[in-house]
């Protein structure tokens, strides 16, 4: 399918040709639709899957329908609420390329920089707002935001929002916005509390969901290092006194484990720095600003934390622990060997982890090899591809009736077109 098939007006159309954009991603595909029939919409989708185009082109289509009949207003008719300044930045970038063509006036509010020009753009009128939740409350309290003419209303990336402990300021925005709207909401995964939040807000809305990437880059050269728990910061200081490092993102699972990575390199004079859920929105974009323009040569990250961040010439992605979901292993290493570049992969596995790096073989279907060429392998540390038997059989093998037997097609026959 082509975007010249999704029903799209010309100035989006050509827009997207500006961009070089010809092909919707699966998301894109599936969403403009739905968001083009004024339905409210649940999306499960991860950064890095085109979701920010597949709200924000229909949302852009939408608006333009209401300036060719004439709605023009100051106040702002569509909000999309994110957790974070880079993210934030980002959609309102996105908004500016695929709107260009359309006569529509955008804000972007986000906490850490003086108010003074976000009042002033609000002032001036903004049909589109994207915000993070705590400066909007803000700016909301001091009067220079109203919610009321809000025809679409974005929830971006709610689980995030909850694991930075933004869902109370969140709730506070949606009690100011109209009942009668249109409402998109995204989430990369559902616990409890966004499920929740979600069947509050929505209604009969239509579900897209995407399938997580399964493959890796044949850029990404991939390597497992075998070592007990213990020995693993010992190792990552080994591993980075190698100067063809040039840039390391750390992952760990959770943000106390990325603060001791943090610490340990410190010890180690390495210039390292965390960003997880519990940073202020200021620290954490000093920190990827610091990697950004070498100052640290060390970016310690958890998942959610690293969403959204895309770093040019990263040289080395190191998964210090396993991730506990597949998926999100071909998420973390992606991010190193883009745009044609080659890169660098390495992962730390200790004797608990070794059914995650099952999994996350099968899934890619491949074995990662194995790196002993350092000072804390474990002896006969390997991880088959394919699962073992559970139950070995000492004694003669049992005679096989079935052998003679032909065998069943394992195919299906194929359906007439």
């Amino acid at each position: 399918m082509l975007f010249k098939e999704l029903n799209l007006i010309e100035p989006i159309l050509k827009a997207l040709q500006t961009e070089g954009y010809t092909t919707p991603t699966p998301i894109q595909e599936q969403s403009i639709p739905i968001v083009l029939q004024k339905r409210d919409l649940l999306g499960c989708a991860q950064t890095g899957t085109g979701k920010t185009a597949a709200f924000a082109i229909p949302m852009l289509q939408l608006l333009a329908e209401d300036l060719i009949v004439g709605k023009k207003t100051k106040a702002p008719k569509a909000l999309i609420l994110t957790p974070t300044r880079e993210l934030a930045i980002q959609i309102m970038e996105s908004f500016a390329a695929y709107g260009r063509h359309i006569p529509l006036k955008r804000s972007v509010i986000f906490g850490g920089v003086n108010q003074h020009a976000q009042v002033m753009a609000l002032n001036q009128g903004s049909d589109i707002i994207v915000a993070t939740p705590g400066r909007l409350l803000d700016l909301m309290n001091q009067g220079y935001v109203d919610l009321r003419s809000i025809q679409i209303f974005v929830l971006d990336e709610a689980d995030r929002m909850l694991d930075m402990g933004f869902v109370n300021d969140v709730k506070k925005v949606i009690a100011k916005l109209p009942t009668q709207r249109q409402t998109l909401f995204f989430s990369a995964t559902m616990p409890n509390e966004i499920q929740s939040l979600a069947n509050s807000i929505l209604t009969n809305p239509a579900k897209v969901e995407v399938t997580p990437v399964s493959s890796t880059a044949n850029t990404i050269d991939q390597s497992i290092f075998f070592a007990e728990k213990k020995d693993k910061n010992n190792l990552l200081v080994h591993l980075l006194k190698d100067k063809e490092i040039r840039s390391a993102l750390v992952f760990t699972r959770t943000k106390h484990g990325a603060d001791k990575v943090v610490k340990v390199l410190a010890t180690a004079n390495v210039k390292a720095a965390a960003i997880h859920g519990n940073k202020s929105q200021n620290a954490r974009q000093a920190a990827l600003q610091s990697f950004k323009n070498k100052t640290i040569r060390v970016l310690v990250a958890t998942d959610i934390a690293a969403r959204g961040i895309d770093v040019d010439d990263l040289t080395h992605v190191i998964n210090f622990e396993l991730p506990e979901v597949p998926e999100t292993y071909v998420h973390r290493i992606g991010r190193t060997g883009r745009a044609g570049n080659s890169g660098i992969a390495f992962s730390f596995c200790d004797t608990e982890e070794k059914l995650l790096l099952r999994d996350i073989q099968k899934l890619i279907g491949k074995q990662i090899p194995v790196r002993v060429d350092h000072p804390y392998p474990i002896a006969n540390a390997v991880v088959e591809l394919k699962e073992p038997h559970q139950h070995k059989f000492s004694g003669p093998k049992p005679q096989n009736n079935n052998a003679n037997k032909p065998k069943k097609k394992w195919y299906k026959k194929p359906m007439a077109k």
